[in-house]
């Protein structure tokens, strides 16, 4: 009887929990005590993020991605990682280049191609679930179901790259697409402010931070600004994560770097070039070495590879502000 209510379904591995094993680990380890959760990066990483793990970040490269945690898992060395994500731009070059990364979900794979080469040896297992497929997958986490139905993927040729199945609408009896939940390990989000708890705000543009955050087992949280609980509980519509769902708070200004914070600073082009350019592993060891290996921690980096003038100036070119604060 299940064959037959199969259509059709792709040949991929897939991330996949069991709902009541995840709703068993929130209801009994997660905390829902408002207590202080503030991490340096090293020590969050170090405290959540796990070799083998699935991680998942909403936003990428160019505008509100988690980048500072995502060099220090570089830095780290995490190994074997599975990530998750609607477009992943230089983050997954960089994580496959240092040898963390294994396999990537994603909607949209860019830039360069360092990652397109990898891709072909073999070096990462890509699966394509369009944006759309990405974001419903943590939807389903999220509210603990099992799968969520879609129809976007129908007309394409993402069934042979992912692990979504067509199934007989039980209503009108016409083909509908399902794609499985999906509850990562650690979701990395940045944010404009959080308290010390891990209440959060984005303000402006935001993909599924929240879905997110409900969906994943554990969740870090870096910000660009750290202020008191009292500011939320001064205004709690614009909270966007509530303290419940986060494990670890990490202050970490420019963490978007190179990409921008909107109302707070630009990308930085210049950078996202050199980034671009790499082609061999050579480069990529170059790279790695002069912006990653070679400091302590995100504050050395800004110091030593931004420079206060250059943060200045990324500042002053954040000019639309309207709706940011």
């Amino acid at each position: 009887m299940r064959d037959r209510a199969i259509r059709r379904e792709g040949g991929v591995e897939y991330r996949f929990v069991p709902p009541d094993e995840f709703r068993e680990h929130v209801r009994d380890r997660k905390s829902k005590a408002p207590a202080p959760k503030l991490f340096t990066a090293a020590e969050a990483v170090a405290a959540f993020v796990s070799d083998g793990d699935y991680i998942v970040y909403d936003f990428s490269s160019l505008t509100r991605g988690p980048q500072s945690l995502i060099r220090e898992i570089i830095r780290q060395r995490k190994k074997d990682l599975w990530i998750g994500a609607e477009f992943t731009l230089h983050e997954s070059p960089l994580l496959v280049g240092a040898g963390c990364a294994s396999r990537i979900d994603v909607g949209f794979l860019g830039y360069g191609s360092y990652i397109g080469q990898a891709v072909c040896d073999g070096r990462v297992k890509a699966y394509e679930w369009t944006n759309g497929g990405i974001a419903l997958r943590l939807l389903a986490g999220a509210r603990g179901v099992p799968f969520l139905p879609t129809r976007d993927l129908l007309g394409t040729d993402n069934m042979k790259v992912s692990a979504a199945k067509v199934l007989n609408d039980p209503y009108t009896g016409d083909p509908v697409c399902v794609v499985p939940a999906l509850n990562p390990d650690v979701a990395l989000i940045h944010v404009h402010q959080a308290d010390a708890c891990g209440n959060a705000r984005i303000f402006g543009t935001n993909l599924f931070a929240l879905e997110a955050s409900l969906a994943s087992f554990r969740v870090i949280l870096s910000a660009e600004e750290i202020v008191e609980s009292d500011e939320f509980r001064k205004d709690p519509m614009r909270t966007t994560i509530p303290y419940f769902l986060v494990d670890a708070v990490v202050h970490a200004p420019f963490g978007a770097y190179p990409g921008a914070m909107p109302a707070r600073y630009e990308i930085d082009l210049e950078h996202v070039d050199r980034l671009n350019a790499i082609r061999t592993d050579g480069q990529m060891r170059e790279y790695l070495e002069e912006y990653i290996d070679s400091v302590a921690d995100h504050e050395e980096f800004l110091d030593r590879k931004v420079g206060a003038s250059r943060m200045k100036e990324l500042r002053r070119r954040a000019t639309v502000v309207e709706g940011y604060r």
